[in-house]
């Protein structure tokens, strides 16, 4: 059944500042995990829903690096269409962008960096089907509550106050950056100003309804919810996302002195010679593996070449080029990197890197 009243409002805009070395050339929503963008997993999960009409807000930055990658939408069978916000100054303000798109509606609107483990189609219905909720809310019990915006609710799931980064969290749940909206959220908006980081934030329209008397509901995720800012978090994104979704699928070709064990994805025209491969790992069209031993928890992009090299629990993005590395792990590699050994002598290191990148190397 398709919800043809309903649009959908991805957010992404934005100059993934938190992920400068891998995104000072591209959107953070953008990123891949498993191979796959994470803007790609959230409109999947929109066309997933039953939703076809997606605008998505981007940014005078990154927005040709957006439009190119997702183009018409057609390949999610979704109607794409996209809102440029000239400055990033809040989420309320997207949404006001967005206004002409969006006309009456109801919408779902879903920040393009977020990954969570689960469709949303089910709480989109409800939505649909209850007129008295002005907008709901996603939820996820977190460790940090401070870094977030975080909910209070009632025994039945209504929300009934929010606070943005508190001090003192007033509960553990934190707002997911997925919401559902009536179109009384424009009338909110008009009621609230610029927080003192100048930005027009959607936690103080949300409380507008609540004050005013709208009901506004929540809904938990229990499976995971992944924020993909830093390093680390991009690699447990990975690490999720291959364990809980990655099946096994061999359409490169593999010489008989390899060795192929777990679960593994080889893309067409990957090639695995003399190579040693422990799942889960994902490898790209047109990579090449030549004596190398890869894995686990590994994704090897388009293009990618490693010789002689043992690479672990590592991302590495489209034409790096890895060669005699006797071991690299816990790894981010942006694209087209090339990592060989030196031939300059006593040990000196000799680099050529992207802006703000971090390099660890042991004295």
């Amino acid at each position: 059944m398709h919800h043809h009243q309903m649009k959908a409002l991805v957010l992404s805009g934005g100059a993934g500042t938190r992920l400068r070395p891998l995104t000072y050339t591209g959107a953070k929503q953008l990123v891949p995990v498993a191979n796959k963008p994470i803007l790609f997993y959230v409109l999947e999960n929109i066309a997933a829903a039953g939703i076809r009409d997606v605008g998505l807000v981007i940014s005078p930055e990154t927005g040709q690096e957006v439009m190119e990658s997702v183009g018409n939408g057609s390949r999610w069978g979704l109607n794409a269409e996209y809102i440029l916000q000239e400055r990033p100054l809040g989420l309320a303000h997207a949404v006001l962008t967005a206004k002409d798109y969006l006309k009456a509606s109801p919408f779902l609107m879903y920040l393009g960096d977020n990954l969570i483990g689960c469709r949303v189609r089910g709480e989109v219905e409800q939505f649909l089907q209850d007129e008295s909720v002005s907008a709901a809310i996603f939820l996820k019990a977190v460790q940090n509550p401070r870094a977030f915006g975080v909910a209070v609710t009632n025994g039945d799931g209504q929300v009934v106050d929010l606070v943005e980064k508190p001090v003192n969290p007033p509960s553990n749940l934190a707002l997911v950056g997925i919401y559902l909206f009536r179109p009384e959220i424009f009338e909110a908006i008009d009621h609230i100003h610029p927080s003192a980081r100048g930005e027009l934030e959607i936690t103080d329209a949300i409380s507008w309804l609540i004050k005013n008397g709208r009901r506004v509901e929540s809904h938990i995720i229990h499976t995971w919810w992944l924020d993909t800012g830093k390093k680390d978090d991009l690699l447990l994104a990975n690490d999720t996302v291959m364990d809980d979704w990655l099946k096994t699928h061999i359409a490169g070709s593999v010489d008989a002195h390899s060795q192929v064990t777990g679960r593994v994805h080889i893309d067409d025209g990957a090639q695995l010679i003399r190579s040693v491969v422990r799942g889960p790992v994902i490898i790209g069209a047109g990579a090449k593996l030549v004596e190398a031993t890869i894995g686990p928890f590994t994704a090897i992009g388009p293009g990618v070449l490693i010789e002689r090299s043992t690479v672990d629990h590592s991302v590495i993005m489209e034409g790096c080029h890895i060669r005699d590395i006797a071991r690299l792990e816990n790894s981010v590699l942006g694209r087209r990197v090339k990592v060989c050994p030196t031939s300059t002598p006593h040990g000196a290191i000799s680099l050529m890197v992207g802006d703000d990148c971090v390099i660890e190397v042991r004295g």
